[in-house]
């Protein structure tokens, strides 16, 4: 995970100040990219405690297609309470494009027809998954919880568009990400779309290859600059390891208990402010 430290440092020390949506501010760079192999161990940051259980959870909860917090606060995780309406909702985010996108023919299953391209067109160029609807959108002007209730995004989506790719019996993910928190979101993307790659490639009977992150604006926080600094000072610690369910065959039958995370021994965890 030297290249996130790489990415953090870069952030310091090239970075620019600038405002922000969330009144915050922050310093960022535009236009960067990380390469993970899956084979080298399965990236998790090291270098400080990133709750696992927490992107589990939420990947599944992206799978399923759903859209309220109750999922997530049913198994303890808190990471979307900030934007949910008293009900709940979030409007149609992720889960309801990957898994519903609403177009004027009818509802399309994004994840379902990639999956189905993989297996079937593996050489195809068009195994690609969007979560940036512009009709669902969210309107800047109103508050996270009153975009919801207008049936538009709490949100807009901040890892927006992801690819696989086949080649020599490996299957890897590329994602664009057009905004990134680096210091408390990035970890988690990293891991769940790492995540996704071995489930995908589980389910399409192939090996894994590379994760492939490439980001539009990378950003600090102002008030994360300290503990980004706590983090630089460590040393990275082993990779750890992901085994899956050997029996799960249908990305739709995937739960907590299928996934199982080995040799994670990080250092403690650090903790900051999250920009609302």
């Amino acid at each position: 995970m030297e290249n996130y430290h790489q990415l953090l440092r870069d952030i310091l020390e090239r970075g620019h100040k600038k405002s922000d949506r969330t009144g915050v501010g922050t310093q960022s760079l535009f236009g960067y990219q990380l390469r993970f192999d899956l084979n080298a161990g399965f990236p998790l940051v090291t270098t400080k405690r990133v709750h696992f259980k927490s992107i589990v959870h939420e990947l599944l909860w992206f799978i399923q297609g759903d859209t309220n917090i109750q999922y997530l606060k049913d198994h303890r995780v808190n990471i979307w309470n900030e934007w949910a309406t008293e009900q709940g909702d979030l409007g149609p985010v992720y889960g309801k494009q990957w898994r519903a996108w609403q177009t004027g023919a009818g509802i399309v299953d994004q994840l379902a027809q990639l999956i189905g391209q993989i297996k079937t067109n593996p050489n195809s160029r068009r195994h690609i998954l969007s979560s940036w609807n512009v009709a669902d959108l969210p309107d800047e002007t109103l508050s996270p919880q009153g975009n919801a209730q207008q049936g538009k995004m709490a949100l807009a989506p901040c890892h927006t568009l992801f690819q696989f790719y086949v080649a020599d019996g490996k299957l890897s993910c590329q994602l664009y990400q057009r905004s990134a928190d680096v210091f408390l979101g990035v970890p988690f993307n990293i891991a769940s779309y790492a995540l996704l790659t071995h489930m995908i490639a589980q389910i399409t009977g192939y090996e894994v290859g590379d994760f492939v992150h490439t980001f539009g604006d990378v950003h600090i926080y102002l008030n994360h600059i300290d503990q980004v600094n706590t983090q630089l000072d460590r040393e990275h610690r082993a990779l750890p390891t992901i085994q899956l369910n050997s029996r799960i065959t249908n990305i739709d039958d995937f739960t907590h208990n299928d996934i199982e995370l080995t040799g994670y021994n990080p250092h403690d965890s650090i903790k900051a402010p999250i920009a609302i």
